[in-house]
């Protein structure tokens, strides 16, 4: 067996080696994999992805079709194109149409 790459944490690993393992290669972990003390950050972290020898090539690849694929992922599509004033702008000049409408009311009811 060949050390493929180092992840931190076994979820990580975990994912690679679904992912690999989907391909049809033979995955081994070594590390803090499922260990009771859950490190996620920093050196005890640390899990070992290897592979034989002989599907390094391979496994090489499944990783760099991953990255590009992550790469490539698109935002999600919005309904709508956003808009820096949002729904605020409507209400603006729905205020505006009301006030220049009571303002000219007011002024007749007030010389009556």
């Amino acid at each position: 067996m060949t050390r493929l790459t180092t992840v931190g944490g076994s979820f990580a690993a975990r994912v690679l080696q679904a992912r690999l393992e989907d391909e049809g290669l033979t995955v081994e972990l070594r590390g803090n994999v499922d260990s009771q003390y859950a490190f996620t950050v920093g050196a005890m972290s640390r899990v070992d992805v290897y592979v034989p020898e002989h599907d390094l090539e391979d496994a090489k690849l499944v990783m760099l079709v991953n990255e590009v694929d992550s790469v490539l992922d698109l935002p999600p599509q919005r309904d709508r194109p956003s808009d820096p004033w949002g729904d605020r702008a409507l209400w603006l000049v729905l205020v505006a149409i009301v006030l220049l409408g009571i303002i000219p009311i007011a002024h007749m009811a007030s010389r009556l």
